[in-house]
């Protein structure tokens, strides 16, 4: 009979005998692995703290103590143990269970957690606020006082915000325990001298031993025969003794985070669920700041997730094939199992199994992978990096065949900018490949030492925009708006694989300074397939369909029928604006822009539109704030034109949740649907171009005939 149901709490966890808990752990992974099998999410990094999670709340009541997920992609067995088993299978969307901690789904969860490395910090804050709230855990006098509890993994306590969050934790005066989750990866391998330490310590002959090494070391003091009485009774000698022992002869966790003011103890095993429960039950009324060094396996429980993490981070939907007979998929795979309730189980896959993940079709990110290393390729001064996501920027295509210049530097995207500032200073062309929403961590390096110096850095922006399952704590919605901030850069989107190409070798010669290209986490649209790319020039849009509306200008001929608005496009809506378009060819005629630059923008062009009286339509996958539409109505006022004919379209001032991409843009209205809407009522607001027959504005030249397609 399953142990976790629908109404599972911590409450009922406490109640099983630790015996029965690897039973429950066997479980929640044969869960996760059935829903991420349909529907995508985030494996690996899961399954490898399931034993540690269980430990936490079989020790710590997280109703009352805080507990703060720094990696939050690592919190679905706490959810399934926290009540929330019926969300999992409409995993990542709107209806069910986000892929990150949600306070909006339980208490449990006290932030939406989505950028590495900010656990400490946020831990250091809620315990300073216990304490003066008189709320906080003390021995003897406020047993019943709150605990403060933050786990860390995944690599990013090399991160800048974490080890600025561990230098001020040393100076609490009060219980306050960092767990450590060390699996030995980031999304993919860790980078760094850190990490490289970690790894000595971990391939230590004395790792395991360490428990039986303290052991020793307490018998010799009076009174010593836990780690709470040792520390109590002996003061700074057992704690030093203590360290000693964790550090197994000066090699360990102690030699390092003792120097922050923490005493330290591991690594010990994260996957042993006794001896979890025993340390964690001992450090939980030590009343002041620790650091447990847990080592865990990325992936634990499940073949293929162990023996190949990184691809099993956060894939897609996958099979499970038989060898033995190919045509044979496992229940997990087709979600047959479980069919009827969410409770059953499915057994885990183990050996003689094929696991495939279902194709999507090409993406952004493949395709920027493969332009990086035939641009590498064929010019020497190009350098490439980025801050832990090799697999997920496509770097990891270029990491093998120019090991001296591409990186990947770990989970520190500040660290990352200032190197490329550093390559660029001496003569090299840096691209730095990082997720839209990571960007931001490094804006003050974009800022300081790239665009104030007039050094040409290249950001390559994917996941810009809408995300889908990611949800808000992904979405990167506030590029362009940050960018456009900073002097002489030049800031792009791309709209398929050609386009991101073109601008790509723009990026390569543009020398003058920051430059930027944004894409989403989608596939690249065949939508313009026949249609030629021309090469990206400084600031000007591209006409990708209907009457191009400067043609009379350039001195053409008119042939084309009235134009009823004009879409500038920044970026992927572009694709749709030509959907809605074709939608409406029987009502409006309209000209669709890829406008490629949100600065320099094409004043030309915008001038051209609102002089004929033209209705603009921008639209951008981007927040409607600061963002290109923002750009275009500056650059009217700037040129004193009538802006009253703009419209923008672009994400909403609120937060759009986790769902799939194509709901999400549908929510924002900046779907084809949308468009259809925007323009109809764009064209039908206004006195339609086919209609105007008076006299133009000054600037429009003194023209004096009706408005065509040439304007």
């Amino acid at each position: 009979m399953p142990i976790l149901t629908n109404t599972f709490t911590p409450q009922d966890l406490r109640k099983l005998p630790v015996s029965e808990l690897p039973n429950l752990a066997r479980e929640i992974r044969e869960h996760i692995v059935r829903q991420i099998s349909k529907s995508g999410g985030h494996l690996a990094p899961n399954l490898g703290v399931v034993e540690l999670t269980l430990a936490l709340h079989y020790v710590f009541d997280f109703l009352h103590d805080r507990l703060v997920f720094d990696v939050g992609h690592q919190a679905y067995p706490h959810k399934l143990i926290t009540g929330r088993l019926a969300l999992l299978d409409k995993l990542r969307t709107r209806e069910g269970m986000s892929g990150f901690p949600e306070p909006s789904e339980s208490p449990y969860d006290l932030f939406r957690v989505g950028h590495a490395g900010t656990g400490i910090s946020t831990a250091v804050g809620l315990a300073r606020g216990d304490q003066l709230n008189n709320e906080s855990f003390i021995p003897n006098q406020r047993p019943e006082g709150r605990r403060i509890v933050t786990l860390i993994g995944d690599a990013s306590i090399v991160n800048g915000v974490a080890m600025e969050g561990l230098n001020n934790a040393g100076t609490l005066n009060r219980q306050f325990l960092v767990v450590l989750n060390d699996n030995g990866m980031s999304i993919s391998r860790p980078q760094g001298a850190v990490s490289q330490y970690f790894d000595r310590l971990r391939l230590s002959h004395r790792y395991g031993d360490f428990k039986k090494s303290a052991r020793k070391l307490l018998e010799h003091i009076p009174g010593g025969e836990s780690l709470i009485g040792a520390y109590h009774r002996a003061g700074e000698m057992a704690k030093a003794m203590v360290n000693e022992g964790g550090a197994t002869g000066g090699g360990g966790a102690g030699g390092w985070f003792e120097h922050f003011g923490l005493l330290s103890f591991g690594p010990i095993d994260g996957h042993d669920l006794p001896q979890l429960i025993e340390f964690l039950g001992e450090a939980r009324d030590i009343d002041r700041p620790m650091l447990l060094h847990v080592k865990t396996v990325k992936g634990k429980g499940c073949e293929f997730a162990e023996s190949d993490s990184s691809r099993f981070h956060s894939p897609g939907a996958f099979k499970m094939v038989d060898d033995g007979d190919p045509d044979s998929e496992r229940q997990a795979a087709n979600g047959t199992a479980g069919a009827t309730s969410p409770s059953t189980p499915v057994p885990l896959v183990s050996e003689g199994c094929r696991v495939e993940i279902k194709p999507e079709g090409r993406s952004f990110t493949t395709a920027f992978g493969d332009a990086m290393l035939a641009m590498m390729q064929r010019d020497p001064k190009v350098v490439a990096c980025t801050a832990a996501m090799p697999d997920g920027t496509g770097i990891s295509k270029v990491l093998p065949k120019f090991p001296e210049r591409s990186w990947d530097v770990g989970i520190c995207e500040s660290h990352a900018l200032d190197m490329m500032a550093g390559l660029a200073k001496t003569g090299f062309k840096p691209f730095l490949a990082v997720y839209c929403t990571f960007f931001q961590r490094a804006f003050d390096q974009a800022f300081q030492e790239a665009a104030l110096q007039g050094l040409p850095v290249r950001l390559c922006m994917d996941r810009a925009g809408l995300v889908g399952g990611d949800g808000a704590v992904h979405h990167g919605f506030c590029d362009t708006a940050l960018l456009r901030t900073l002097p002489g850069a030049a800031i792009m989107a791309a709209i398929d694989e050609p386009s991101l190409l073109a601008g790509l070798e723009f990026m390569r010669t543009f020398d003058a300074g920051l430059s930027s290209i944004r894409y989403p986490r989608d596939i690249v649209s065949p939508a313009l397939a026949d249609t030629a790319c021309p090469a990206f020039e400084l600031g000007k849009a591209r006409l990708i369909h209907g009457p191009d509306v400067c043609a009379q200008s350039r001195g053409e001929a008119l042939h084309a029928p009235a134009v009823h608005a004009a879409i500038l496009a920044f970026g992927t809506p572009a694709i749709d604006a030509i959907k809605a378009a074709r939608e409406l060819a029987g009502e409006y005629t309209i000209s669709i822009y890829d406008a490629r630059f949100a600065k320099p923008i094409d004043t030309a062009l915008i001038r051209e539109l609102l002089t004929r009286q033209i209705p603009i339509i921008t639209v951008e996958d981007h927040s409607s704030i600061g963002g290109f539409g923002s750009a275009v109505l500056e650059a009217a006022q700037e040129m004193a034109l009538d802006a009253s004919r703009i419209t923008r379209m672009g994400l909403p001032d609120s937060w759009i949740m986790q769902d799939s991409r194509a709901r999400q843009l549908a929510e924002a209205g900046i779907d084809a649907a949308g468009i259809a809407r925007a323009i109809r009522h764009a064209a039908g607001g206004h006195e339609s171009a086919a209609q105007r027959t008076s006299e133009p504005s000054a600037s429009a030249g003194g023209l004096k005939r009706p408005i065509s397609s040439a304007g």
